[in-house]
């Protein structure tokens, strides 16, 4: 596969505050990429960057192996941004859609364009069309949003929680008119979404964010403050249940750590085990199946804490896992990071 976008050595600050630190990033073209992450965790940023909205603090951005900077004339027609709040034109529908294709002084078949356009999420051109933007609701208005977006035919479509703040029905169309874009046009997708089922099912790869840092191998485990002192030198995470994790040393002015879900192993029962390593019961409180990867990632609840681990089917049925099943997780100290 082409890269798309290849990141290299990217810094952006806020004023002093770092909000993205990503020594290497590639996105290859026509695959689906998942940004996963909590609030605040640099993802809308990310987003920003990719579409040449903002240029990073220091760093370079290739698109299709050449450095582009913002507002850039060869980006303009190629890569758009679909985003949580729909920011729409004070226009009808007709005109909002058509927007692009002016910008581009394409003229070509625009009506047909923009009735193939609604029809993708679910809209009728005769009845939404002349519509005024304020008089659209608010699933409606981001499906127009997302209409404007398609009738571009973009090589790229960025989206960043989409259907966050839509009903039932606007979402699942927005969510299908995204796949379709993808099948037929090849379009490279990128999309920042804390619906890890759906996001999960159709990605090829996910990527999480943590404090602006990516991890490529996807959701990895945080551990977040307030942390106490243990033994001068450790550190411990209380849980409200009574139990604790040990951290390692050189947590001081730390806010928060990482443990990788390869590193952790799961049991029926507590074992016998020495002081390096930590022991806690959680609860498994959901599970999705990736297709793309023929496995089943389960989030376990830990009370304040939630981790997230990878199996197999196989092993999904020969451990019984299954929503509300209480399970052991045991891990290295020495295997988690300070970040």
């Amino acid at each position: 596969m082409t890269a798309v976008y290849q990141l290299k050595n990217i810094r952006h600050f806020y004023n002093d505050r770092k909000v993205l630190n990503i020594d290497d990033l590639t996105i290859e073209k026509g695959s689906i990429t998942g940004l996963v992450g909590p609030n605040g965790s640099g993802k809308s940023t990310l987003l920003k960057l990719l579409i040449f909205a903002e240029r990073p603090s220091l760093g370079e951005i290739y698109f299709r192996g050449k450095i582009e900077l913002p507002f850039s004339k060869a980006i303009r027609s190629k890569v758009t941004l679909l985003t949580q709040k729909p920011y729409l034109l004070k226009r009808t529908v007709y005109d909002n859609i058509a927007y692009g294709l002016n910008i581009r002084k394409d003229k070509n078949d625009v009506i047909r364009r923009i009735k193939t356009a609604l029809s993708k999420v679910g809209l009728d051109f005769e009845r939404f069309a002349p519509r005024k933007w304020h008089e659209l609701s608010g699933g409606e208005a981001q499906r127009v949003a997302m209409a404007a977006r398609l009738v571009l035919e973009p090589d790229v479509l960025l989206l960043d929680e989409p259907v966050a703040s839509v009903d039932m029905e606007s979402a699942k169309l927005i969510r299908n008119a995204t796949l379709k874009a993808c099948e037929e046009w090849g379009t490279t997708l990128v999309i920042a979404s804390h619906d890890l089922q759906w996001l999960f099912s159709i990605s090829d790869t996910q990527i999480f964010i943590f404090n602006g840092k990516i991890f490529p191998t996807g959701v990895e485990n945080i551990i977040t403050g307030p942390f106490e002192t243990h033994n001068g030198n450790q550190f411990i995470k209380k849980l409200s249940d009574g139990q604790f994790l040990v951290l390692p040393e050189g947590g001081k002015g730390k806010t928060a750590a990482l443990i990788k879900k390869k590193n952790i192993s799961i049991d029926q029962d507590k074992k016998q085990l020495n002081n390096g390593f930590n022991q806690c019961e959680g609860t498994i409180t959901s599970m999705f199946f990736e297709k793309k990867k023929e496995r089943i990632s389960a989030n376990i609840g830990l009370n304040d804490l939630s981790f997230t681990l990878n199996f197999s089917p196989d092993q999904i049925s020969r451990l019984d896992l299954q929503p509300g099943k209480k399970i052991i997780l045991t891990f290295k100290i020495d295997h988690m990071e300070w970040m």
